[in-house]
Order: structure tokens, then C-alpha cells, then sequence
């Protein structure tokens, strides 16, 4: 099956300028061209970019995911290292989900504090306006 780059962005969900970014970072093999000077891309590049979207939706920085598509060029080695990319992406996750419940218990307080009236005596802003305001080291 032969695809045009705009086909390729419809059959994965993909923008043709990120098509082109992960061509020009190799992250996708230059495309073939056709007589027509048209990029031109077949089954294999649908699997690699849905490959790549799902990790990138599941966090994974660009150089964990070219690791990942050179441990798939070779199936039948061991899958430790696929393992460590993995565990370290969910490592790196639940830091962030740790922070995410500070912020969300830091704004929480803050907008219980807030009892409406003049933005000169808000709370919300106060707190905005000087960190020592706050409950949690939230940064």
C-alpha cells in the first residue's frame, strides 16, 4: 500500500509536520519519493509511527523510544533492556503523579481560604504572590 505523507498523518492520527520532524530526527527512515516528488510510505512506516504515537501518549522521551525501535529490529534477544526503558518511564511517572498531588493539595487549600471580596485581600493571591504563603514545598 502506498500512502502520501497526508494519508500516513490520517491512518495514524499524526500531523505531516511531526511526520517530517521524526524523518528529519530518524526516528521514521526517509520516506521513498514518487516521479511526482511525493513522499511515499507503505505498512511498515503506519507500524512504526503508531509505534512511536503510543509511546510518546505513554510519556517516553525521543531518545528511549529510538532504543526501543532498535531492540524491535532484532525479536529475538532478551527484553531486559525494553524492561529497564519501562520501568524507568514508570519511575519517572509516579514522580510526577507525586507532584501533581502537591500542586492539587496546595490549590485545594488555597481556594478553601478564599472567601470571595476585593482582590486586595485575596488569598489566592497572596499565596501566588509569595510562596511562604503556602503549605507544601510544591515545586
Amino acid at each position: 500500500m502506498a500512502l502520501k505523507i497526508g494519508q500516513l498523518g490520517k491512518a495514524t492520527g499524526t500531523n505531516t509536520e511531526t511526520i517530517r520532524y521524526y524523518e528529519r530526527i530518524g526516528l521514521l527512515p526517509k520516506a521513498g519519493r514518487t516521479d511526482g516528488n511525493y513522499r511515499n510510505y507503505d505498512d511498515r512506516d503506519v507500524e512504526r509511527l503508531t509505534f512511536i504515537r503510543h509511546a510518546r501518549g505513554l510519556g517516553f522521551e525521543i531518545a528511549d523510544i529510538r532504543l526501543l525501535l532498535e531492540l524491535s529490529e532484532t525479536p529475538y534477544q532478551d527484553c531486559g533492556e525494553a524492561d529497564r526503558i519501562a520501568s524507568h518511564q514508570l519511575a519517572a511517572v509516579d514522580r510526577k503523579i507525586g507532584q501533581l498531588t502537591k500542586l492539587q493539595a496546595e490549590l485545594r487549600r488555597m481556594i478553601s481560604q478564599c472567601r470571595g471580596g476585593q482582590i486586595s485581600d485575596c488569598r489566592i493571591m497572596l499565596a501566588l504572590a509569595d510562596h511562604e504563603h503556602c503549605e507544601t514545598d510544591h515545586s
